[in-house]
């Protein structure tokens, strides 16, 4: 795959192929696009065998860790007398990430048949969707999809004349980030403030209600029918040798076309730039995240990283959720980075210290610095505080809040350091227009003040 390649063989519409249709969220479009034949090959299938082929063909969690999905499912006891769960993760609520949301509402019965097919692999007859609550239009059209899967024979008992039974219960979460995390939204699921849980056991051995459970985010499960209905080769057949097969990335920021861009995994953001049209017009790129605002940044020195597990990785930082946030030198660094410390603060479940009293510190620091009151040691304090909460929090919420402060420090450190020498910021709208060091002059207070 190269850039000189037209947009049309980047881009590799699967998951979102039928997402222009007219009512494309409906049972009968998504049978128009092969909807539900990946099941009925699927349940031909002794479950061993369909936990193999979900694993040899590559398939790897979508959600952020990048775990190998037939793994996961392989890890789950047999023969152990106790009931089976599996549990999609749709509390979509990393800062910069929103590809699990429009495929609900666009295309909610690949997530369904998805479903059926996974807790068919690992013998489940109850599965649960744990929903961010505040996407109110997506919980309808979920709870909508499922009774129309009910009534056409493809959730309840007996499905499609197999033997097998599975119901769904679609749960909408309080709007906790913590719940994102895996053990943390079980606790919720089962009624519990959501707070992440010691491992071991992993929710593998004792998950929901203490049973061996499947968490899986919805990208994941959603990919599973099409790999069925088309084969494992046709799925390593895109993407790289390590990171198979189509993914979201969704694409945010100052680009031209913002949005959704489904492509094999490997794709550079040179590329996406190529086809959503660029930077917007008369501004050039800053700084962008990989994989969300808990992924370390990434300048325009990475244009040309293979979005990717691997490629992302060795140039140190995460593929994540691939949200790809794009900023433009209108940005103050420091700013955007005290935005969302100031999130992951607020979202700090307070069960362990590090994080709770660290992301505390860190805003107050960081708006300090912000807004021109900072003084000679600062920057040595953020990078004691983030060693300090990085790999030592109770949850990944505590490196994801380090995260975006070392690799902000790490590519711009010297405007850092301009709002403590010259106390002020740069891009405050109050302040000079010429922004010193980069020789930027902004059109207009109010465009400074909006785009900051």
């Amino acid at each position: 795959m190269t850039s000189a390649e037209p947009a049309e063989k980047l881009l590799s519409p699967v998951l979102s192929a039928s997402w222009d249709d007219d009512r494309p969220w409906t049972l009968a479009t998504y049978r128009r696009h092969g909807g539900y034949e990946g099941l009925q090959r699927a349940l031909a299938m002794p479950p061993d065998d369909l936990i193999a082929l979900v694993k040899d063909s590559g398939l790897r969690g979508r959600g952020g860790a990048g775990f190998p999905t037939g793994m996961k499912w392989q890890f789950i006891p047999q023969n152990d007398g106790k009931p089976h769960y599996l549990v999609v993760n749709a509390d979509e609520s990393e800062p910069g990430t929103c590809k699990d949301i429009p495929l609900l509402f666009a295309n909610p019965h690949s997530l369904i048949e998805g479903m059926v097919i996974a807790s068919y692999a690992i013998r489940c007859d109850h599965a649960f969707i744990y929903l961010r609550g505040e996407v109110v239009p997506v919980l309808r059209r979920l709870h909508a999809a499922v009774a129309e899967a009910y009534e056409a024979g493809y959730l309840g008992k007996n499905i499609l004349g197999s033997g097998i039974d599975l119901d769904i219960t679609v749960h909408a979460g309080a709007g906790a980030y913590i719940c994102g995390e895996e053990t943390a939204l079980l606790d919720s699921l089962e009624g519990r403030r959501g707070q992440p849980r010691l491992r071991p056991p992993f929710p593998a051995i004792a998950g929901l209600y203490a049973c061996p459970t499947v968490v899986n985010n919805v990208e994941s499960i959603a990919s599973v029918p099409p790999i069925l209905a088309r084969g494992k080769d046709w799925f390593k057949a895109m993407g790289t040798e390590k990171s198979a097969g189509f993914t979201l990335y969704s694409l945010s920021g100052h680009v031209t076309n913002p949005g959704q861009y489904e492509a094999p995994l490997g794709v550079t953001l040179r590329q996406l730039l190529d086809i959503s049209g660029g930077i917007r017009a008369g501004h050039r790129l800053k700084f962008w995240t990989p994989g969300g605002s808990s992924t370390p940044m990434f300048t325009d020195e990475h244009l040309d990283v293979p979005l990717d597990y691997e490629g992302v990785g060795a140039a140190g930082s995460m593929l994540g959720t691939k949200a790809l946030q794009v900023f433009d030198e209108t940005t103050c660094v420091v700013r955007a980075v005290t935005r969302w410390t100031e999130f992951y603060a607020h979202e700090s479940c307070g069960k362990c210290t590090p994080c709770r009293e660290g992301t505390y510190w860190l805003v107050q620091l960081l708006k300090r610095i912000e807004a021109g009151q900072g003084a000679a040691g600062d920057l040595e304090k953020l990078l004691d505080i983030a060693d300090n909460i990085n790999g030592k929090s109770f949850c990944a919420l505590g490196d994801g809040a380090a995260s975006p402060i070392v690799s902000s420090l790490q590519h711009f450190r010297e405007e850092y350091e301009q709002h403590i020498t010259e106390r002020r910021c740069p891009f405050d709208p109050a302040a000079s227009t010429v922004w010193a060091g980069r020789g930027h002059v902004h059109e207009s207070a109010t465009e400074r003040e909006v785009h900051a």
